[in-house]
């Protein structure tokens, strides 16, 4: 089985094809390794025998314009849809009264609690179509499929930037806070409104103090892990950007690194941020790792091109889905707080369980 890895930039006109023809992909045994190499990672939330840290070195490399038809043709997936459900299901409810007490205790600042959602399908799901279909879909997103025989075959569309960078100059972002919009928010997407009253729009979405609070967790700590690495550090926002049919508060880094041959020990430094995993951290990824129902497995992981002399694109695997032979299993996380309430959470786990329904409902 050869690896391969597609891959689209946010707003991108064109995708990237990687194949792996001669052997597999490299096994790294941590996040640090990658200082100094060259590739397309593939990253677990935390890497085990099951879930290495996958470095693909392509021997083929294709750029191609996307293709329209072909998004056409795959409009007719069959696929059997299982309906959402309305109330938390058993697994998450254990899950949330374990993870929520451990914040009233005070025992962490943050939780993340992910759950998965198997869909079955009748048949095999051809994996490059529901890729252009994301293309086609959910523009403003970084798109990849990736299969390699140690990982399987996964598809993600996700906005939140691990750390990008030419060389030169660097960036990286905090995102946290969730809503979903509604039909008649839908404005900073219409072309037919000026960019100043898209901005409007975004104003006159109300946040609560929970995600200003939850985002502000994340910013703090972007911060104080990059001043260990990173020079002239420039942070602009928070402010609400939109994921398909989500906003998110978002904060933007830029900086420059002194050393790009040390990638690898920044990545190891910034992964699992606080978005993904909690505070403080490295407590906060061991309770996941004990008490999760579902192994997230590659879910809140990382992606995508590394080259610390050239153009480095690594998103953090949002909004994803292992494909199998007989179902798509989707994953989807959010954060929690002590004034968490069980129902929002599970609410906003399916909006974003939907950035992937949505593609085999199509």
């Amino acid at each position: 089985m050869n690896s391969y890895a597609y891959y689209r930039l946010p707003y991108a006109e064109t995708y990237t094809k990687l194949v792996q023809h001669q052997s597999e992909p490299l096994r790294l045994h941590s996040y640090a390794e990658l200082d100094g190499r060259d590739g397309f990672v593939f990253a677990p939330f935390a890497i085990t025998d099951d879930c290495p840290l996958l470095l693909l070195q392509p021997d083929e490399v294709e750029e191609n314009v996307k293709d329209d038809g072909a998004w056409m043709k795959a409009k007719g997936s069959n696929t059997e849809l299982l309906p959402n459900t309305l109330q938390p299901t058993l697994s998450y409810h254990i899950d949330f009264a374990s993870f929520h007490a451990q914040l009233c205790t005070g025992a962490f600042r943050k939780l993340v609690l992910a759950r998965r959602d198997d869909i079955k399908i009748d048949q095999q799901t051809d994996a490059e179509l529901l890729f252009l279909k994301a293309c086609r879909q959910y523009p403003r997103l970084f798109i990849a499929l990736v299969s390699t025989p140690a990982s399987g075959t996964w598809l993600m569309a996700t906005p939140e930037i691990l750390l990008e960078g030419d060389g030169q100059q660097w960036r990286t972002i905090a995102l946290a806070g969730t809503m979903q919009l509604r039909d008649d928010q839908l404005i900073f997407d219409n072309p037919l409104h000026s960019a100043n009253e898209a901005q409007e729009e975004k104003a006159h979405i109300a946040w609560n103090s929970k995600n200003i609070q939850e985002q502000r967790y994340v910013a703090t700590y972007m911060i104080e892990t990059l001043e260990h690495f990173a020079s002239s550090i420039d942070e602009q926002g928070p402010y609400t950007a939109r994921a398909g049919h989500l906003v998110h508060l978002r904060s933007d880094f830029s900086f420059t690194l002194p050393d790009t041959d040390q990638l690898g020990s920044l990545i190891q430094a910034l992964h699992p941020t606080p978005a993904v995993c909690g505070l403080p951290k490295r407590e906060a990824w061991q309770f996941i790792l004990r008490n999760e129902y579902a192994q997230r497995r590659y879910y809140s992981g990382f992606a995508g091109p590394i080259h610390p002399q050239g153009e480095t694109h690594l998103f953090v695997s949002l909004r994803c889905m292992e494909i199998k032979d007989d179902c798509c299993q989707l994953y989807a996380g959010g954060g929690l707080l002590r004034d968490s309430v069980e129902q929002m959470e599970w609410e906003e786990t399916e909006a974003k369980l939907d950035t992937m329904r949505r593609l085999l409902h199509s």
